[in-house]
């Protein structure tokens, strides 16, 4: 992320960008993807730099199926579709939305009746349809990605029924890129069974490596059937955490899954477990053997699937460079302390006065401090005796970007313990050892000097006269207190002042009264 201070300081996070002119242009943002297999329309809204789905729908249509035989467009696909983008230009109508983004894909591009049936569209909706070619498809996904983090690098790998496409990210750019016909719909049917398909995968695949050339970065998967094999990977694992952005994965694990896929005696019982349409799961074990190839191919380091893809690649497209470079996570937190904290502002405060206990904290570190801080009051409203698990299932589960699945633990533990002292006995057991024992530490820190920080509310003047100090060698810890503050200073917070130094294993905590 950008955030290389090294003192501790808020910038470049001071002024927040979702109230900016460019970025209130961006609310109610609509797009639109005709996919081979799926048709999709999602309203963006909230931060624009970090949006929340205010609508998000998808309908099956199969546009593809069959294409690889006939040359030609699904005709059951065709009525969906008209029907899905008919609802749409309805429900975009009915939003008031300024604008409705639309792009078709690998099925409308390659169809022999796909010019045709795009003029349909456009005289029966009156919407406009960009037919996009596999370059700019490929471009699309990769900029998704790079909405959700900023910094990446690697190849994102995107795959639909009819096509796939490859595209390589770093420093927040995208460069080389490809598409090819490794779309499960082009090859599933081939004649002389699997070992055709291998062969059929085997030879694009060379020709994607000479253009892309060596990638040993890390492979961002983007498609619902790599989310498919996702949910199938958690399963087998029984992964506590079900959620697909940034789920990470390894060639073994990968391997293994494939062998279970292939190894199960009722792909519909498998299905229905992990929440998969029949649609989707028709497609999965060729997607499989696509992608077995592709990490043979091209060797990743590891392995993260992304939500993201070229829906937000078409939001990304709209964004001025000020909003692409800024951090999402940061931002959507700063716009969901203006629109539900107690006191908006509290949270930068909060953010000088818990850093202290944190002297050594890496930039990442101290990005998911200010996140917390941001986060401590959001959740107010909720009922007091589950104002904990909200504030957990909120960090854990919500769409934040560039958050890692452990760093989603850790952020939702401190929000655990601004309400709570103790965090066992919750239903999120599970997910604790998702991090280390020392990175639960200082979760628990965080969170009590949050919920003791929070009860002196002569923070709010930012003054610096109520201060923390702690001493790492000396095991002391200390708090600052003005002369006209020290009313404040009654009983229950002196009880979380004692609970804090039982977490750090405070030797001595003495408070000090300033003149």
């Amino acid at each position: 992320m950008h955030d290389t201070d090294t003192h501790g300081h808020w910038d470049p996070f001071d002024h927040p960008l979702f109230d900016d002119p460019n970025s209130r242009a961006l609310s109610r943002v609509g797009v639109v993807d005709i996919g081979s297999n799926s048709v999709r329309m999602v309203v963006f809204d909230g931060a624009a730099r970090s949006p929340a789905y205010f609508f998000n729908e998808k309908i099956m249509c199969g546009l593809g199926a069959g294409i690889a035989e006939t040359g030609r467009l699904n005709p059951e696909g065709r009525e969906r579709a008209m029907r899905a983008m008919k609802r749409f230009q309805q429900l975009a109508q009915n939003m008031e939305l300024p604008h409705l983004s639309i792009v078709a894909t690998a099925a409308m591009r390659d169809a022999e009746d796909g010019p045709e049936f795009r003029e349909q569209l456009e005289q029966e909706t009156g919407l406009r349809v960009w037919v996009i070619d596999g370059d700019e498809e490929a471009r699309l996904s990769a900029q998704g990605v790079l909405l959700g983090w900023p910094a990446s690098y690697g190849l994102v790998c995107d795959i639909g029924g009819a096509s796939m496409e490859l595209a390589e990210i770093h420093d927040g750019e995208v460069g080389r890129r490809m598409s090819s016909e490794l779309g499960p719909q082009k090859f599933k049917d081939l004649e002389g069974g699997r070992p055709a398909r291998e062969a059929y995968i085997r030879n694009e695949l060379k020709v994607l490596a000479k253009h892309m050339g060596t990638q040993r970065d890390r492979l961002f998967l983007v498609g619902g059937s790599w989310r498919a094999i996702a949910k199938i990977d958690m399963e087998r694992r029984s992964y506590p955490l079900h959620v697909l952005h940034e789920y990470r994965m390894d060639a073994d694990t990968v391997a293994e899954t494939i062998a279970f896929i292939e190894a199960a005696e009722d792909l519909d019982d498998l299905r229905k477990t992990c929440g998969i349409s029949s649609t989707r799961m028709a497609l999965v074990p060729y997607a499989a053997e696509v992608l077995a190839q592709l990490i043979d191919t091209f060797n990743p380091k590891d392995i993260a699937i992304s939500s993201y893809g070229i829906r937000e690649g078409l939001l990304y497209e709209q964004m001025p460079q000020i909003l692409r470079d800024r951090d999402p996570l940061i931002e959507s937190c700063r716009y969901a302390e203006v629109k539900d904290a107690r006191v908006p502002g509290t949270g930068r405060i909060l953010y000088d006065f818990v850093l202290p206990l944190f002297p050594d904290a890496s930039p990442a570190r101290r990005r998911l401090i200010k996140a917390a801080c941001l986060l401590h009051d959001v959740s107010w409203r909720a009922h007091p005796d589950y104002r904990a698990e909200v504030c957990f299932d909120n960090a854990t589960r919500a769409n934040l970007g560039g958050l890692k699945h452990g760093e989603r633990v850790f952020l939702g533990m401190a929000l655990l313990h601004r309400y709570r002292n103790k965090r066992e006995g919750t239903r999120f057991d599970a997910l604790y050892d998702l991090i280390p024992a020392d990175h639960q530490c200082e979760a628990e820190i965080l969170g009590k000097a949050l919920r003791f920080g929070a009860m002196l509310w002569t923070l709010e003047k930012g003054d610096g006269a109520t201060a923390l100090r702690w001493s790492p060698e000396d095991k002391a810890l200390t708090l600052y207190l003005s002369e006209d503050s020290t009313a404040l200073f009654g009983e229950a917070p002196e009880s979380r002042f004692r609970s804090l130094a039982g977490a750090l294993g405070a030797e001595t905590a003495d408070v000090v009264i300033r003149d």
